[in-house]
């Protein structure tokens, strides 16, 4: 089981720019390539709503974040020719979260500290 007091999560939304959904789509496959082979990632994946594309994504610790994003820099400075960054979101405890407000100001994320949670064991 992971500590919850470890986990980070990030929540990008982005918006699909008209007629950019079938050139989104082969990013999006790279980017589930590149994730599912980072030993720090929880989970990764995405839903659509209309035009708005959102991330559910979690990492063991800030390290595990920040590796994510250096691996797939490339792949979202791709997407973001197709897409507007609409808003974005980093979960996690405090400590962790002092870790990440530097290396991703310039996303600008909109900060949430944990606070309490259900933790199970492996079923």
């Amino acid at each position: 089981m992971i500590d919850p007091m470890k986990v980070v999560s990030i929540h990008p939304y982005f918006r699909i720019h008209p007629g950019k959904l079938e050139q989104v789509r082969p990013l999006l496959a790279e980017l589930l390539r590149k994730t599912g082979a980072e030993t720090g990632n929880l989970y990764y994946d995405f839903t659509l709503s209309g035009d708005v594309l959102f991330c559910r994504e979690a990492y063991v610790g800030a390290e595990g974040l920040l590796t994510h994003v250096q691996s797939v820099a490339t792949e979202v400075g791709e997407m973001l020719k197709c897409a507007d960054l609409i808003r974005i979101e980093v979960h996690g405890p405090a400590g962790e979260l002092e870790k990440l407000r530097g290396p991703l100001a310039e996303m600008n994320p909109e900060w949430f500290v944990f606070e309490c949670g259900v933790t199970r064991e492996s079923r």
